[in-house]
C-alpha cells in the first residue's frame, strides 16, 4: 500500500460530470490499495468569474477581500468532490486549506507557506478516508486566509505531499505528461518520459504553465516523486526527478514562452555607484520581481538601462520609479507591452556550442527583431514582439529535432491553477 496526493486542476472538475470521472478515478485508486489525498481547484473558470465580479464594484478592491472571496471557489469544490465520492460508496472528508493545516506569511494574494501542520489529514487517512483539501490557500500567523497566487494548487499538493511522507504526488492535467513545447501551438510535440528538476524549473519560470514553479522548488527540495499525468485518460504520465539520462542527439528538452511580460527602459540616469541598486532594491521593497536586466553604454557620464517585469506589475513598478525621481533624476521613463520572452531549456546545452546562435538565426528568419537576450548554463530566453509567438514556438521546435509524428490529446481548456 503507498500513500498517494492526487491533484486536480480547473478543467478537470469543472462540471458535475467531471466531478464524477474524478471521482471514480479516485475509487481506482483506493481499489489499488492505496491511501489517497486529493488536492483541487477551483471549477473551470470560477476563479475569474470571481475576479470579474470584484472588479465590477472596485478598480482596486482589497487584498484582504481578495483572499476571502477567491478562497470560496476552491471550498465548493472539495465538497462537491467529496459528495461524489460518497456517492461511490466510499470515504471521504473535505477540509480547507487552513483545516488541513497549511501556515503562511501575511502576504494577501501570494502568500509564502511557512508551517504545514497536517495532523487532521492523518487522522482522517488513518480512519479510512480520503482526503479532500482545498488548494490555493492557507491561514496566517495572525489568523487571516490567504491565498497563494497562481499555481497555488500545484504547491499545495507537493508541499502536503512532502508533510505527510506520501510515496507519489500526482498532478492531473488536461495534457497527458510534459511536452517539448505548448501542445496547443505544436501539435506534434514531444512527449517527455522524464525529466530533472532543474529543466522542469527552469521551463515552469519561463512560463510553462503545467507546472508551477513552486511546486518544483518544493519537490527538489524534499525528494517528492512528482508525475504529471492527464485526468481525461490513463496514459503514462511524465515523471520529474533528480537526475535524467540525456536521449542521444536532444540538446534541448523544451521550449517555453511567457506572454506576461513588459519592458521598462530608464533613459539618461547618472552613472555614479549604487544607481541600480537604488531602482531595484525599490522594486523589491513593492515585491515587485525584475527578470532580463540589460545595460547600453554611458554617454556624458549618463546610462540608459532596461529591464522586464511581469505585465500585471508594470504600472505598479512605473509607480515605484517616478516615485525615487527626487533623489535619483533621470531624462526619461518609456515602457513596452505587447512582448513575449520565447526560451529555450535543456541540460545538453553546457556540453553543445551554438545552440543560442542557432535561435537567433532562427528567430531572424521569422522576420522577428529580438529586443533582449538573457542566458544561463541551461537556457536561453529571447524577449520578442508578441505578433509571431506560433510560428516562432513551430520554427524552434522544429530546428531543435523535437517535431515528432504523432499528435498530442488535449483533453480540455488550459489550466489556469
Amino acid at each position: 500500500m503507498a500513500l498517494f496526493v492526487m491533484k486536480f486542476g480547473g478543467s478537470s472538475v469543472g462540471d458535475t460530470e467531471r466531478m464524477q470521472r474524478v471521482a471514480r478515478r479516485i475509487a481506482e485508486k483506493q481499489d489499488e490499495g492505496h491511501q489517497v489525498v486529493v488536492v483541487v481547484s477551483a471549477m473551470g473558470d470560477t476563479t475569474d468569474d470571481l475576479i470579474d465580479q470584484a472588479k465590477q464594484l472596485s478598480k482596486e478592491p482589497p487584498l484582504r477581500e481578495m483572499d476571502m472571496l477567491m478562497t470560496t471557489g476552491e471550498q465548493i469544490s472539495i465538497s462537491l468532490l467529496s459528495i461524489a465520492i460518497h456517492a461511490l460508496g466510499r470515504k471521504a472528508v473535505s477540509f480547507t486549506g487552513w483545516q488541513a493545516g497549511f501556515r503562511t506569511d501575511k502576504e494577501h494574494s501570494r502568500a509564502r507557506i511557512t508551517d504545514i501542520q497536517p495532523q487532521r489529514v492523518q487522522a482522517a487517512l488513518d480512519k479510512g478516508n480520503v482526503v479532500v483539501v482545498a488548494g490555493f490557500q492557507g491561514i496566517s500567523e495572525d489568523g487571516e486566509i490567504t491565498t497563494f497566487g497562481r499555481g497555488g494548487s500545484d504547491t499545495t499538493a507537493v508541499a502536503l505531499a512532502a508533510a505527510i511522507s506520501a510515496d507519489y504526488c500526482e498532478i492531473y492535467t488536461d495534457v497527458d505528461g510534459i511536452y517539448s513545447t505548448d501542445p496547443r501551438i505544436v501539435k506534434n510535440a514531444r512527449k517527455l518520459k522524464e525529466i530533472s528538476y532543474d529543466e522542469m524549473l527552469e521551463l515552469a519560470n519561463l512560463g510553462a504553465a503545467v507546472l508551477h514553479p513552486r511546486a518544483v522548488e518544493y519537490a527538489k527540495h524534499n525528494h517528492v516523486r512528482l508525475v504529471v499525468r492527464s485526468s481525461f485518460n490513463h496514459n503514462e504520465g511524465t515523471v520529474v526527478k533528480e537526475e535524467v539520462k540525456m536521449e542521444q542527439g536532444v540538446v534541448v528538452s523544451g521550449i517555453a514562452y511567457d506572454k506576461n511580460v513588459a519592458r521598462i527602459s530608464i533613459l539618461g540616469v547618472s552613472h555614479i555607484p549604487g544607481v541600480l541598486a537604488q531602482v531595484f532594491g525599490s522594486l523589491a521593497e513593492a515585491k515587485i520581481d525584475v527578470d532580463i536586466i540589460v545595460q547600453s553604454g554611458v554617454q556624458n557620464g549618463k546610462a540608459d538601462f532596461s529591464f522586464t517585469v511581469s505585465l500585471t506589475d508594470l504600472e505598479k513598478a512605473l509607480q515605484v520609479i517616478n516615485g525615487i525621481r527626487g533623489s535619483l533624476p533621470f531624462d526619461e521613463v518609456t515602457s513596452e507591452e505587447g512582448l513575449v520572452k520565447v526560451s529555450i531549456v535543456g541540460a545538453g546545452m553546457v556540453s553543445h556550442p551554438g545552440v543560442a546562435a542557432k535561435m537567433f538565426d532562427v528567430i531572424s528568419k521569422q522576420d522577428v527583431n529580438i529586443k533582449m537576450v538573457s542566458t544561463s548554463e541551461i537556457k536561453v530566453s529571447c524577449v520578442i514582439e508578441g505578433t509571431k509567438l506560433n510560428e516562432v514556438v513551430t520554427a524552434l521546435h522544429t530546428a531543435y529535432g523535437l517535431d515528432t509524428e504523432s499528435q498530442v490529446f488535449v483533453g480540455g481548456p488550459q489550466e489556469r491553477r
